[in-house]
């Protein structure tokens, strides 16, 4: 199979930002792609002496605009390097499918959902979860992805759930350890393809600024590189809203309507499911630790989900307090992401 990948040779780099958009893009097949070069052998490009942001930052080189690849069950796809591609979660069989047939070897996934490690290693593939938040990445995290890219084999497949932001992150952290890229062109990957919303400047920071490990370093690190990372109480019950959100969104946009792409969808049992999730984030054993600020704002997306279950739970179902309910919900979110997911991880957190 055909397909696109974006990749700049290692050497010499200098001369290759130089030329920017005027770089073409080449057609390549993973199953012929090139031995990679030895990680030992290959320069960690420094870090980043930022100005301002590292979001703006990621400005400094220009990319050709180049779309996503959309395929079923396989969204958001940028085939970044030979041994990187960067997209969103698999969400069937026939997309890992796909993976195995592009020839990857090794899939990362950054997300809190427990991935389908059993399906991939039907199909050859490993799986690596190593879930990150969208505040940042930690030195931990970082020195795991390293030793996971210098170590494992390629091809990588790199995604969180919707592809766009902790993903391409991760993907990054690669293409600075494995490929020697640099960081100008690693975050610029990030907001000029993958469209990493700014309200994540951790994620870009991250990639610009922080101490990669050395050869070294991650091979003195030790990490099993588990394929399943289990979370409990408000973490779990936030990766099962992400979905239910999606689903309920999908209903909005539609109207209000089934979705013949989705028949086993319903929009008052997601609604309801919604419910039990802020009930469970709620019962989180840490949650005596958390701010009252952090406290009201759950509430209160409890709430608009109770609104929005009472609405759909009507027959026929009360459309225009459905609508009030979702605004509520995008409210309490939003707001909740703005002062607590979204901060950088060295800020107090509600876990």
């Amino acid at each position: 199979m055909q397909h696109t990948v974006l990749q700049i040779p290692r050497r010499p780099r200098a001369a290759l930002l130089a030329l920017g958009p005027f770089l073409l893009l080449i057609p390549a097949c993973l199953g012929s792609a090139r031995e990679p070069e030895d990680p030992a052998e290959l320069r960690v490009p420094p870090p980043l002496e930022l100005s301002g942001s590292a979001y703006e930052a990621a400005l400094q080189v220009t990319l050709p605009a180049v779309p996503p690849e959309d395929l079923p069950g396989l969204d958001h796809v940028y085939h970044l390097s030979e041994q990187i591609i960067s997209g969103a979660e698999p969400t069937d069989a026939d997309a890992l499918a796909q993976l195995a047939e592009w020839g990857v070897r090794t899939v990362v996934s950054v997300d809190g959902k427990v991935p389908d490690v059993a399906e991939a290693e039907a199909l050859g593939m490993r799986y690596v979860h190593i879930p990150i938040q969208y505040a940042g990445i930690s030195e931990d995290e970082i020195l795991k992805f390293a030793k996971t890219f210098r170590e494992l084999e390629p091809p990588f497949y790199v995604h969180c759930f919707h592809g766009k932001h902790r993903g391409p992150a991760a993907a990054a952290i690669g293409r600075v350890v494995l490929d020697g890229l640099e960081r100008e062109r690693a975050i610029a990957e990030m907001r000029q393809w993958a469209s990493t919303s700014g309200k994540y400047e951790g994620l870009y920071s991250a990639v610009a600024a922080a101490e990669l490990p050395t050869a070294e370093v991650t091979a003195d690190f030790s990490f099993d590189f588990p394929a399943e990372h289990p979370f409990e109480g408000l973490r779990a019950s936030m990766v099962a809203m992400t979905r239910t959100w999606d689903h309920l969104k999908w209903f909005q946009d539609n109207d209000w309507q089934l979705l013949d792409e989705h028949p086993d969808l319903d929009p008052a049992r997601e609604a309801e499911q919604l419910v039990e999730q802020f009930g469970a984030a709620e019962q989180d054993p840490n949650a005596a630790t958390w701010t009252e600020g952090f406290h009201g704002l759950l509430g209160q997306g409890s709430r608009a989900a109770a609104d929005l279950e009472r609405a759909l739970g009507q027959s026929p179902w009360d459309l225009e307090g459905a609508e009030a309910a979702m605004e509520s919900l995008s409210v309490s979110c939003r707001d909740c992401h703005r002062g607590y997911r979204n901060r950088r991880a060295s800020d107090p957190r509600p876990r």
